[in-house]
């Protein structure tokens, strides 16, 4: 094996273990920042190693020794450490569970995971913090790769994992899944930053291009693990068949010069059946749980509407407004609002969806909104007011930062008048 060859196995071990090494350390020295300098440690002792000696049978194993053994090397050197007793003491603790680890590292490993999404998704940490967290910790990310998927400049994607970390050791936050009321509450924010990510990866915010497929992919991991982790958990059900039908779409979304697709107009025999069939799974398991159905279960159950009409006529729109009345009960927003109305325009008329999208005219959150005068456009075209409807696609396309929504839209206000839609 050449050396490009053994780096690029290393690195494909690492993308797989380092979720669970960092996991397995955490519990251990109770500090993620501690443990994923350790983590790294071992990591780099593996490629200097690993290119001569060979991959091992089990590498995870052979990391969280290594990193183990580094974390009592660390200890003894630690001059912070100020009664040698409780060093000696820390020191024989981790040597013993080193020992119990090495026979089987993956004793622990799922409750570890589910531990470390808490902590990396503490609502104590700014949303921002907690995605790039998310993504370094349980994505295996590069600091560069979080960098340039969200288009920011390196040196703010490191600061904010450093200050996450640096947060999170301060406040001492515990190595535990939460109960009761704080559980909800946690949850709710590892559920967020996950769909964040998703969001980011399928409908890019800017740049030139319209998805970020390596932010679905890792929001879907996220998911999936999560769901395996917390299985009694019906939003985590909702959220990952959310997520599978919408990444289902994803070839038929863009044309062949990178322009977008709209959904009504998608080839959908591209659509891709696996994403389906294992979103409608997830969206029944959710619902086999019991209870009304939660905020992401409730976009499932929408997504799932489009994914079972087999054309775009076939669409039950009536269902899908009716879908959206409930989740503007439960998770009443400007954003859900907008998103009824357009259901309700496709269900009952143009004229029924735009008295809708009117009363958002003046929301003060929805101002820089592009969608909002897209959506207000595309209504007014079908009422055949089409001088109105090419300045809401003007407005639209000035408001966005994606270059691709900013080409359909310019296209869009050219077209109106001439009868193309």
């Amino acid at each position: 094996m050449t050396a490009t060859d053994s780096h690029r196995a290393i690195d494909a071990v690492w993308r797989i273990e380092a979720p669970r090494l960092i996991a397995g350390l955490t519990r251990i020295v109770r500090d993620v920042g501690l443990a994923e300098d350790l983590a790294q440690d071992a990591l780099v002792a593996a490629l200097e190693q690993w290119p001569e000696s060979g991959v091992p049978d089990n590498p995870g194993a052979w990391l969280m020794a290594t990193a183990k053994h580094r974390a009592i090397d660390r200890l003894r050197r630690d001059e912070r450490l100020e009664r040698k007793k409780e060093r000696l003491g820390r020191e024989l603790q981790l040597q013993q569970e080193m020992a119990m680890a090495d026979d089987n590292i993956s004793t622990d490993v799922g409750d570890d995971l589910l531990r470390l999404m808490f902590i990396s998704c503490h609502p104590i940490l700014a949303p921002e913090a907690r995605v790039a967290l998310t993504l370094r910790l349980l994505a295996s990310l590069t600091t560069e790769e979080i960098a340039r998927a969200f288009l920011v400049p390196v040196a703010t994607i490191a600061q904010r994992i450093v200050r996450a970390k640096r947060t999170l050791t301060e406040a001492r936050v515990p190595f535990e899944v939460p109960t009761g009321p704080e559980l909800t509450a946690r949850m709710s924010s590892v559920l967020q930053v996950i769909y964040l990510v998703f969001n980011e990866g399928y409908a890019a915010t800017a740049g030139d291009d319209l998805m970020r497929a390596g932010l679905c992919e890792d929001a879907l991991r996220l998911g999936r693990i999560l769901a395996g982790l917390a299985p009694k958990e019906p939003e985590v059900h909702g959220l990952v068949g959310l997520m599978e039908i919408q990444a289902s779409r994803s070839r038929a979304r863009v044309g062949p010069s990178g322009e977008i697709v709209l959904l009504l107009d998608q080839d959908r025999g591209r659509w891709d059946p696996l994403h389906i069939n294992r979103g409608l799974a997830s969206l029944e398991r959710a619902e086999k749980l019991g209870g009304a159905l939660g905020p992401y279960a409730l976009q499932a159950a929408i997504a799932a509407c489009h994914a079972r009409a087999r054309t775009a006529a076939d669409t039950d729109w009536a269902r899908i407004a009716a879908l959206y009345d409930a989740l503007a009960e439960l998770m009443p927003s400007p954003v859900v609002e907008l998103n009824r109305a357009v259901a309700v325009g496709m269900a009952f008329g143009p004229a029924a969806g735009l008295e809708l999208v009117d009363r958002l005219v003046s929301e003060p959150s929805l101002k820089a909104y592009h969608l909002l005068p897209s959506a207000r456009g595309d209504l007014l075209e079908k009422l055949g007011r089409s001088d109105e409807a090419r300045a809401e696609f003007e407005r639209a396309a000035s408001l966005t930062q994606n270059v691709r929504e900013r080409d359909l839209l310019l296209r869009r206000a050219a077209a109106c008048g001439r009868g193309v839609s």
